[in-house]
């Protein structure tokens, strides 16, 4: 491998490991600071990572932040933040459930109904931002904030009897969807069963690096990120690639709610999983955009999540609390780090360029004397 090339592996790598060491000093910090013992929440949490039915729980977690993760970083890598993925998949998931309860086709139709129903939610929910940022210059921060607002509203509305919900007690849903839509697991016997949809969202990561790394698309994508004006330059529209990055995004995230909700759920309901979205921003960032990178930060995450419930049932009690804690300390660990690598790799590269530069001027020199030495010759 190149010097090159390591010394980029390294920056890509740093990040995220000095992002989780100091996540987890800090955390230990504040352990202590409590009167707890800092090592052994850890130590229960990766005890519980060794039994059959966490790691499954792990996995199905992971799916779901996988997917919003991916939905995320379509935005970063065109420079635009979007925080509206919450809002976008719980929206698509509801969408998705209604038309599931109200349409019972075959399979083989009823489910690319139902996903594609979520994609199309999504997108058009995210593409609402996109439009508003290309025509009136409103930041997509903004304006995906107020919609996560007004999706809130528009589910409770959608929930209401007269409407599509169904009461089953004080819970309200859209009612079971035709078993039709419902995708089968992978069976892992008395560990449980994990989400087929789990399959989708990792030949989903691989599709987004095929996309990204060799398509035209993709480098439009990469280039109107890095600069607009030069995208511009070299002929890419770059509000197109706006409205195209935000629709793309909002289609991703419209798939976040899927795997629980066709392979578990099978209706829409106040106990749904939320705040899928804004997890996924800190696996996204954690990942550095990168499919597998972020695979293994959904995992940690995800193992967090779920390993951090018996820690309130240790011989001496912890809060469970403890792992959102971590989780906050990644995010600003990461952002910390990742500067700090930035700027690290800006100076080593400053440092090689003027190296090179005076080796250059020296042969140079040395070229230049020999010259004067051969016409003296002469």
């Amino acid at each position: 491998m190149k010097k090159f090339d390591k010394e980029r592996v390294l920056l890509a790598v740093a990040g995220p490991v000095i992002a989780l060491v100091v996540a987890v000093a800090l955390t230990s910090v504040v352990l202590v600071a409590s009167g707890k013992n800092p090592v052994e929440p850890y130590q229960l949490m990766f005890e519980q990572a060794t039994y059959s039915d966490i790691q499954v729980l792990i996995i199905n977690q992971a799916g779901m932040y996988y997917l919003a993760a991916l939905a995320v970083a379509i935005g970063f890598r065109m420079n635009l933040f979007n925080i509206g993925v919450d809002g976008q998949y719980q929206l698509a998931a509801m969408a998705a459930a209604i038309v599931g309860t109200h349409i019972a086709l075959p399979a083989v139709l009823q489910i690319p109904l139902l996903v594609l129903t979520a994609v199309l939610t999504g997108a058009f929910w995210s593409g609402i931002a996109g439009v508003l940022k290309v025509t009136r210059g409103v930041s997509e921060v903004v304006a995906t904030i107020m919609l996560n607002a007004i999706s809130t509203s528009v589910i409770a509305y959608l929930w209401l009897p007269s409407v599509f919900g169904v009461k089953i007690g004080n819970n309200n849903t859209t009612g079971e969807m035709a078993k039709s839509g419902w995708v089968p697991g992978i069976d892992m016997g008395p560990a449980g069963e994990i989400y087929g949809f789990t399959i989708v969202a990792v030949l989903l990561g691989i599709g987004y690096w095929v996309v990204l790394n060799r398509t035209r698309f993709g480098f439009d994508l990469r280039a109107s990120g890095a600069s607009e004006t030069a995208a511009a330059a070299s002929g890419v529209d770059p509000k197109r690639m706006v409205l195209t990055a935000m629709l793309v995004s909002g289609g991703m995230a419209g798939l976040a709610g899927l795997p629980i909700l066709l392979g578990a759920s099978h209706t829409y309901s106040a106990t749904f999983p939320t705040t899928l979205g804004f997890t996924g921003i800190t696996i996204a960032l954690l990942g550095r955009n990168n499919p597998v990178g972020i695979a293994f930060a959904a995992l940690l995450i995800a193992w967090l999540d779920k390993a951090s419930p018996e820690l309130e049932f240790a011989p001496v009690p912890y809060d469970k609390e403890i792992a959102v804690i971590m989780q906050g300390l990644i995010v600003l660990a990461v952002v910390v780090s990742y500067e700090a690598v930035r700027t690290w790799g800006l100076r080593r590269q400053q440092r090689r360029v003027g190296a090179e530069l005076a080796a250059g001027h020296v042969l140079g020199a040395s070229a230049d004397h020999n010259t004067e030495k051969e016409v003296a010759g002469r």
